[in-house]
């Protein structure tokens, strides 16, 4: 492993690039989240009411900022990274600079967690214009760290997709087995509590449910033991990952 400062580098690249098109990104970013809060969080939950000590829109709220978060950093690091991979060849140009191989897939990563945390924060925007949930800087403290540990979990994840990927295609897979199951059964759209055994201990191995754990202990400013457990269940895939993303597709690079 050769993972260096020049990281920061390939991270200000994508920056540079992402100034030319920052409007139309943000506004996909915002873009799936946004429907989902309005029309579940205001549309059901007008008829739901009271739910989980509070009310259905802040309920779901607290868990879209987190959703937001994966699916902008995941995708960022599927295609967009694929792009540079195989159409714009941006990784062949970086490695023949002092910019080692690992740098360059980190600094993906990074960018991909950046794109990630700007989709929380616009989320996190929105539901505080529209009341539904309180922001303060309390939160803000605690929930940033945990947009930025999510996106490096979810990009880092995604990377090691794309280092397989033969095609855009084969992405599909990867959305619609993995990314979208964790959607809806980690606890966004309602607890997991009445659902099977058999779910809620498949949704213990997703990232995002205790993401979303986290997430509403935040805004609430009620911790309980099981943070821990959350915590622990976030930082030790992301290394792992991480990790991973960065010799699958250093063997891809360098054959």
């Amino acid at each position: 492993m050769s993972l260096s400062y020049r990281t920061y580098y390939v991270w200000k690249r994508n920056l540079l690039s992402y100034k030319r098109f920052v409007l139309p990104t943000l506004i996909v970013s915002l873009g799936e989240p946004l429907f989902y809060l309005v029309a579940m969080g205001i549309g059901l939950g007008a008829y739901v009411g009271e739910f989980g000590g509070g009310s259905y829109l802040k309920f779901l709220a607290t868990g879209l900022i987190i959703t937001s978060v994966m699916i902008s950093s995941a995708f960022e690091c599927l295609y967009g990274a694929f792009v540079h991979l195989v159409n714009e060849k941006l990784y062949d140009s970086l490695i023949v600079t002092p910019v080692s191989a690992e740098d360059a897939v980190a600094g993906d990563i990074f960018w991909g967690a950046f794109r990630g945390l700007i989709a929380g924060v616009l989320m996190l925007i929105v539901g505080g214009a529209i009341g539904a949930i309180p922001v303060s800087v309390q939160a803000l403290i605690l929930l940033i760290p945990l947009m930025v540990l999510t996106g490096i979990l979810f990009s880092s994840a995604s990377m090691i997709v794309t280092s397989f990927a033969p095609n855009f295609d084969f992405f599909n897979y990867y959305s619609e087995l993995v990314i979208t199951p964790m959607f809806f059964f980690s606890g966004v759209f309602f607890p997991l509590d009445k659902m099977p055994q058999w779910v809620k201990t498949l949704s213990l191995f997703f990232p995002l449910t205790h993401a979303v754990n986290i997430s509403r202990m935040i805004f609430s400013w009620d911790f309980t033991p099981a943070v821990l457990f959350n915590l622990l269940a976030m930082i030790v895939p992301t290394v792992i990952l991480f990790y991973l993303a960065l010799f699958f597709m250093k063997r891809r690079l360098i054959k």
